[in-house]
């Protein structure tokens, strides 16, 4: 019987984002909070054939799966072999992605699915790595990845790999409006650089006014205080993310935000029924061309189904 774990992982949405000037090395430093939703991707991990001994190949179902690399620059891809050479497994594997998470939608729906590879593959060579060390080598792969093994509400610094768990209370109803087509994180950022040009920046930091809501639970004051330094340069690239923007406002949203670099916008809405209203406010005006409604926090990368491990 082929030995086979499946791993389910969330998309993020973050809560605050500054944004430091471009660093020497072309990134930036960052000062976030990131909140993982109910959003998934499942990642399987198959037991391959003896021969290609080194070999990892991908599949990709789902919305949006035409637009995901199905070689090397896929991150899944990548994190099944960095993991592979760390722990010495060298046993090729098969990887199946079923996507749930907006493509290129600015909610790191790549890098959940290079956390979901790690974890997979972990559980599957059972290499004994252990989660500390896993989340060395998430990092080592992309920003992002490192909180798509965590989960829950975190605060990331530095490049948003260094992460610090959030003290944070209660259930928050988010409407997730989707774009028509994605933004390259890149080009996002690029444009930022373009329009702050010769502006002397400050230290990006999380405001403490955002983390006592949280720990207050309070998810008007957290919609109040939704802020993204990139949503600026997302509408410069994608303008019908400003009437997306204003159609949740109209319609009586705690706060809406574009999501990292776009072009998904998140609305925060008081419950599952004013959810439901937003949703349909949306569609009907036709501000967004799909809609989705989801719940954060949720957990990070977990296995769901490991039954015909050894």
């Amino acid at each position: 019987m082929t030995a086979s774990v499946t791993v389910r992982v969330p998309a993020k949405v973050n809560l605050v984002l500054e944004v430091g000037p471009p660093l020497a090395d072309g990134y930036h430093q960052v000062a976030t909070v990131y909140h993982a939703v109910s959003l998934f991707d499942e990642v399987t991990a198959t037991e391959a054939a003896r021969g290609d001994e080194d070999e990892v190949t991908v599949t990709v179902e789902g919305p949006g799966a035409d637009g995901v690399p199905v070689d090397d620059d896929n991150l899944a891809v990548r994190a099944a072999v960095l993991l592979s050479e760390y722990s010495d497994s060298r046993r090729p594997v098969r990887l199946h992605i079923r996507k749930g998470i907006p493509v290129a939608g600015g909610m790191a729906g790549g890098s959940a699915d290079a956390a979901g590879a790690l974890v997979a593959c972990d559980a599957l060579w059972q290499t004994g790595v252990g989660r500390p060390r896993l989340l060395e080598l998430a990092a080592e792969l992309g920003s992002d990845v490192p909180f798509a093994l965590l989960g829950g509400t975190a605060i990331g610094s530095g490049r948003g790999d260094r992460l610090t768990p959030a003290l944070a209370r209660g259930d928050y109803h988010w409407v997730v409006a989707l774009g028509d087509r994605g933004l390259s994180t890149p080009h996002v950022y690029k444009e930022l650089d373009r329009l702050r040009s010769g502006r002397v920046l400050p230290e990006p930091r999380v405001p403490d006014a955002m983390m006592q809501a949280l720990r207050r639970g309070d998810p008007e004051t957290v919609g109040a205080l939704l802020s993204n330094d990139l949503q600026n340069a997302a509408v410069s690239l994608y303008p019908d993310l400003d009437r997306t923007l204003a159609v949740g406002s109209e319609y009586g949203a705690l706060g809406g935000i574009v999501s990292g670099s776009g072009p998904t916008v998140v609305f925060l809405a008081r419950d599952t029924e004013h959810a439901l209203d937003l949703s349909v406010a949306l569609t009907a005006s036709g501000a967004a061309p799909e809609v989705r409604r989801a719940r954060g926090p949720v957990h990070g990368a977990r296995v769901v189904d490991a039954g015909r491990l050894p």
